[in-house]
């Protein structure tokens, strides 16, 4: 009695020194969002407020009524603007914060999410190396990447983890890999790679 056969089991083990440059790489991956997060606080929360005064007004003593004829509630809205980003979602940033938030995105995608979770590619589950030109997929997976920053920290509580997988990973990699999904056009077999932006609704006219 001949034994299983394994020519179509699809079921794959990672080698113990994989799984040592996994843990290595996890726990770099959280000291760097960590260090990101700090940053992003200070940017929004801590920047100092610097007032200028104009020689040619007067100065208005704490107390007294302003002698302009612009209140308080009438100043230009522009005065009180903050300079910082208004969301840490990155479809909100533009420019070089968009680019460095990308590339600190593109790290997590590469180095931890898809060696972990990725699984085969089939018709099934489409997948694009070129995810990053797809819009949808960058927005999914930078919110989940910054759900996975806050339910992996320790602050989170032993059932962080289990969270981030049941509320966050499945629902987000199901929407990405559906084949009717972003990457529904692109590689749905890893020997035929493909890269096609399907056409989105056109907005309604006002």
């Amino acid at each position: 009695m001949s034994g299983p056969a394994h020519d179509g089991d699809e079921s794959v083990r990672i080698p113990d020194h994989d799984l040592d440059d996994l843990v290595s790489t996890v726990t770099r991956l959280v000291a760097e969002s960590r260090r990101q997060s700090e940053t992003l606080a200070r940017l929004t929360d801590e920047q100092p407020v610097v007032e200028l005064h104009d020689p040619a007004e007067p100065t208005v003593e704490p107390g007294a009524v302003p002698v302009s004829g612009q209140s308080a509630d009438t100043q230009d809205p522009r005065a009180s603007q903050d300079d910082g980003p208004s969301s840490v979602f990155i479809l909100a940033l533009d420019g070089k914060a968009y680019a460095e938030e990308l590339a600190a995105l593109t790290r997590w995608v590469h180095d931890l999410l898809l060696p972990v979770y990725g699984r085969e590619i089939t018709t099934g589950r489409p997948w694009c190396r070129q995810w990053q030109e797809h819009p949808e997929a960058v927005a999914r997976l930078h919110a989940l990447w910054l759900a996975w920053q806050q339910l992996t920290d320790v602050e989170a509580g032993l059932t962080g983890p289990s969270t981030w997988h049941r509320d966050h990973l499945d629902p987000a990699w199901m929407q990405l890999r559906t084949p009717d999904g972003p990457f529904g056009a692109c590689t749905t077999s890893p020997a035929r790679p493909n890269h096609r932006l399907l056409a989105s609704p056109e907005p309604a006219e006002a």
